[in-house]
């Protein structure tokens, strides 16, 4: 498993190390303006589904992603050639920011149609439902707004207040913006689960072997998971990475069956 660094995951290291390294210490606007954020956000730019691959959040979030890279990475490039494996990092990393954007796309429809309900019938109910969806977006103080508005469900200035909050959850939400390379990375573990299923992988925590195939499918179903549990205050793009998985299954399904350029 740990064979020599190959030529390609090498560059692929030193660039996203190299920007992680350039944005915490000299040219942190960089991190805003190469994150990739919802098509309605003013910050947005159609570069950023490249760009967002090389940015990372903090030292753990770069460390994580370049350490499967680092594991998962050279075997696949002696396998697959350099070709194949750019091709399923980028295609991976850019395909799964685009597959996160319109599944963000979705999300912001959703709560368009909630505040929508509201202007046409303001409810303290629908306000209420939409505070507990987004509590972790919330101060405190929500909440003394939710009685007030409860007692008084006629009340212009408390209707309106309830409005302008609804509003700026949702103009926060769509300037949220999504950055790392965890996208390409699990195109780079399915790739790997698939043309090397048996391989025994021996894990840190909890200390024991297992198959590739086991691990794939162990991450794939935690992200399902996720993403159908939905916890509100949990910041990792669980979407991203299954659209990695998904679009890394379809590029090795398609390379093996075609024998001729397989190698």
């Amino acid at each position: 498993m740990f064979r020599a660094l190959t030529p390609t995951v090498k560059n692929i290291l030193i660039i996203t190390v190299g920007m992680h390294i350039i944005t915490m210490f000299f040219m942190p606007q960089l991190s805003a303006w190469f994150a990739l954020y919802h098509i309605e956000s003013r910050y947005f730019m159609p570069f950023q589904f490249v760009t967002y691959m090389f940015m990372h959040a903090d030292f753990w979030h770069l460390f994580s992603n370049m350490f499967g890279l680092f594991i998962f990475g050279p075997l696949l490039e002696q396998f697959l050639g350099p070709k194949k494996i750019i091709i399923l990092w980028m295609v991976c990393g850019i395909g799964s920011g685009i597959l996160y954007s319109g599944y963000n796309i979705y999300k912001i429809n959703k709560l368009n149609n909630q505040i929508e309900a509201f202007v046409e019938n303001p409810d303290p109910e629908i306000f209420n439902r939409f505070v507990s969806a987004n509590r972790h977006l919330f101060n405190a103080s929500i909440y003394d707004l939710i009685d007030d508005f409860s007692r008084n469900p006629s009340d212009k200035a408390l209707i309106e207040r309830a409005n302008m909050n609804m509003l700026g959850i949702r103009d926060r939400l769509v300037n949220i913006p999504m950055v790392g390379a965890s996208g390409a990375l699990f195109g780079i573990l399915i790739a790997f689960g698939m043309l090397f299923p048996n391989t025994q992988l021996f894990l840190l925590f909890p200390p024991m072997p297992v198959k590739a195939k086991y691990l794939v499918l162990f991450y794939g179903l935690y992200t399902v998971y996720n993403i159908f549990v939905s916890n509100p205050a949990d910041n990792v793009a669980h979407f991203a990475h299954l659209a990695g998985l998904a679009i890394g299954a379809v590029l090795v399904t398609y390379w093996k069956r075609d024998r001729r350029n397989f190698y």
